[in-house]
């Protein structure tokens, strides 16, 4: 059955519906939101919900899927126009904190998807890790990092970027963000090595 809305009306409330329930899971956890409560925030009738979804899982899914799109077109942007890809790495990882800092609560809709979507979950990821990897690929062919497994450094730096981002924009108030990406930054760029 086809859901999508024929009219800019409809368009607006499968929207409204959207946020209403990223803010409802983020805040309640997929079990403890209901489709009640994801209407009642959204001000509209519960029968609405059916109208543009099958389920909360169809919903959840979108939510995990647009974090993935918007997470991507975000960083991308950020690190356009960068000088190399260094540089494209630290307005990268800002970007990514700034977002997860605007949107915790479909950041935690990802987290969330560990257990509630085991493969929206591993989708998402690998998603992100396969055009990372490619983007350090391209780097390392032009010099401008050093040659490494690029598989592996994708997923290393994913996961500094998703730590720091429950810790620095998600755990409390998000703190300077600049200073953490700047930090990161050093170390990604430096190493350990003394």
């Amino acid at each position: 059955m086809d859901r999508a809305p024929k009219t800019q009306r409809g368009t607006e409330r499968r929207a409204q519906i959207l946020r209403s329930a990223e803010k409802v899971i983020g805040e309640k956890g997929f079990a403890g939101a209901s489709i009640a409560d994801i209407t009642r925030d959204a001000e509209t009738a519960l029968g609405t919900f059916y109208i543009y979804f099958a389920s909360k899982e169809q919903v959840f899914r979108e939510l995990v899927d647009e974090m993935g799109h918007l997470t991507r077109t975000v960083m991308a942007g950020a690190a356009a126009g960068a000088p190399d890809r260094l540089e494209a790495e630290r307005r990268g990882l800002l970007a990514f904190l700034r977002f997860v800092a605007e949107r915790p609560s479909l950041y935690r809709i990802v987290e969330q998807a560990r257990f509630v979507d085991p493969e929206a979950y591993r989708d998402y990821f690998t998603r992100f890790a396969a055009a990372y990897r490619d983007q350090l690929r391209k780097a390392e062919a032009a010099g401008q990092i050093s040659a490494g497994d690029a598989e592996v450094r994708a997923w290393a730096l994913m996961g500094i970027a998703k730590n720091l981002g429950d810790r620095f924009a998600v755990w409390e108030e998000p703190r300077d963000l600049e200073a953490v990406a700047d930090a990161a930054f050093d170390m990604i760029k430096r190493g350990l090595a003394p």
